[in-house]
């Protein structure tokens, strides 16, 4: 007997081998993949650097977890690698946990991410809210471009503080220390960044801005900084694999940055993915695609790599570039590993302030200003959640602001579904002859003491207390008290606790408890609990009519 992965955990590349490859898609893949790792190759150094590791470290990132996500990923064109996203939270775990601190982060956030995958969280990590996913993106990117101003500018100054207001604080102190020659080359390099593709859209601008500045500063011997200058250890080779040092204690203590750094690779594997899909009208398996994200970011730590995840600028570069299967990631992963072998030793003379300056556009690409302008005209609640994450992430922790801009996002669609639900007796309803709009039914026979309430909405914890409300307001108990359900979708622990209080007070009065048209999930969810099993189920009925004829043939019986 054949075995067959599930289609889930079917990685893509298989799905797209399977489906036929020619040599002309090859073609196009090779075109893509190349193009993509001259796009990648300032951006990993860049980011490798930012995030307080060596440059040789962002390169073995886009190295190796590129090259696990390409060929287990559950999309045809993600590209993965280092991302701005990851340079705040890298950099604080680095100063405060130190290099084996961050390895260890970082394989134990691939594990959870592994188990998301194939526990099937993926369809899950989508929910995320738009203003929570802003506000931090926005907030990084000020973050960075924050963390960029002493190499832009070439400032004499030493480390450079965490907090951003120390950061501004220290810059002030030291400006008047700028190298004019480093502010120049900075500019050039945002001038060739934005300008080249009028010239030319075959080769990235980053790649030219980085080839021409390089080439300048070393023909007449600019005196700026360079990552030979910073970095002097920076080799040539891929680093053999090391298991970090991990401990219980070091795990205890990382816990909040494993958290955030598992919820970054995932909410931005599976963007740069939807978004992907969009481009080329596909649909990627986020399952699967969560479970390359999780056995990457285990892998690349064992050379020494950080971070990985789906990165959305080189993703769409890949299919603009005529990307189409996971073969262009692949290679662009073999072409940044071949030119880290042959001319690694060249990329120590990389000027610094070229490295900022593409760091600085990358910041503006990210910030999502227009996005974030747009969303200050979201209702009151949204634009809270969304300016509530931004400032924590610029001002305290982006592990904080993610958590509480969740748990406000969580608060607000709490208090919606509440709003969106309603508890009331419709009992006049029925017997109204005008009638009353979305009643359904009108002229029943409803006998004396026969109370008959409707829940419409999810019945859930934010939502019980409007039941329990409603319910303390009855200033005469009913002989036989009926629950329509019928609109009822969803039903919690805190609305099945509301349900019994009402059965038990009714069993205390000898009064009958009746429940009518109630939905499949809500009936599981009783049944599961036992509560079924206490009222009876003779005592769940079909229909309303049905009900209302048990309630009087129970009120005629002799008591």
């Amino acid at each position: 007997m054949k075995f067959q992965l599930p289609l889930a955990f079917t990685p893509k590349l298989f799905t797209t081998l399977k489906e036929g490859y020619s040599k002309q898609d090859f073609f196009k893949d090779l075109i893509a993949g190349l193009i993509v790792g001259t796009v990648a190759l300032p951006l990993a150094i860049a980011f490798g650097i930012a995030s307080g590791v060596t440059p040789e470290q962002g390169l073995i990132t886009a190295i190796v977890g590129g090259f696990i996500i390409s060929v287990l990923g559950g999309s045809r064109v993600q590209i993965g690698g280092p991302t701005g996203a990851f340079i705040v939270v890298i950099y604080g775990v680095v100063q405060k946990f130190g290099v084996n601190g961050l390895l260890i982060a970082t394989v134990a956030s691939g594990v959870i991410v592994l188990i998301m995958g194939l526990a099937k969280f993926g369809g899950v990590i989508k929910f995320i809210p738009a203003p929570v996913v802003t506000g931090f993106t926005s907030g990084i990117a000020i973050i960075i471009f924050s963390s960029q101003i002493k190499d832009l500018f070439d400032l004499k100054m030493g480390a450079v503080p965490a907090d951003l207001i120390a950061k501004w604080e220290e810059y002030g102190q030291h400006f008047t220390s700028f190298n004019w020659y480093a502010l120049g080359l900075a500019a050039l390099t945002i001038l060739i960044i934005i300008y080249s593709p009028r010239v030319t859209t075959k080769i990235p601008g980053p790649f030219i801005a980085l080839i021409l500045c390089t080439i300048i500063v070393q023909i007449f011997n600019i005196p700026v900084e360079t990552i030979g200058s910073k970095f002097s250890t920076f080799g040539g080779a891929l680093p053999t694999p090391q298991i970090p040092n991990i401990t219980y204690s070091a795990i205890k203590d990382l816990f909040p940055s494993i958290i955030t750094m598992s919820v970054l690779i995932s909410i931005e594997s599976l963007l740069s993915a939807v978004v992907a899909d969009g481009m080329l009208g596909t649909k990627h398996r986020s399952n699967m695609e969560l479970v390359a994200q999780g056995i990457a970011n285990i892998a690349s730590p064992l050379f020494g790599g950080i971070p990985a995840t789906g990165a959305i600028a080189r993703t769409a570069t890949n299919i603009k570039s005529g990307g189409r299967t996971p073969i262009a990631g692949i290679i662009h992963s073999v072409f940044l590993l071949l030119v880290v072998l042959a001319i690694g030793k060249y990329v120590r003379v990389i000027p610094m302030p070229v490295l900022a300056a593409i760091l600085v556009i990358a910041s503006y690409n990210m910030s999502e200003w227009r996005t974030f302008k747009s969303m200050l005209r979201a209702p009151k609640s949204d634009v809270v959640i969304l300016l509530t994450t931004f400032i924590l992430t610029v001002l305290i922790d982006l592990t904080v602001a993610i958590e509480v801009g969740m748990v406000l996002a969580a608060f607000l669609f709490m208090h919606r579904m509440a709003m969106v639900t309603n508890v009331k007796v419709i009992t006049g309803e029925l017997t109204d002859e005008e009638g009353t709009e979305g009643a359904g039914l009108i002229n029943k026979d409803i006998p004396k003491g026969v109370q008959v309430y409707e829940i419409n909405g999810p019945f859930f914890f934010g939502a019980a207390e409007k039941f329990i409300e409603t319910i303390r307001d009855m200033s005469i108990a009913p002989k036989v008290f009926i629950l329509r359900m019928r609109n009822v979708t969803a039903l919690d622990a805190t609305g099945m606790k509301a349900i019994d209080d009402i059965w038990k007070k009714m069993a205390h009065l000898k009064g009958l408890f009746l429940i009518a048209e109630i939905h499949s999930q809500p009936f599981i969810a009783l049944e599961q609990s036992g509560f079924l099993k206490k009222l009876g189920e003779e005592n769940v009925i079909g229909s309303l009519d049905l009900a209302l004829e048990s309630a009087k043939k129970w009120l005629d019986s002799p008591k």
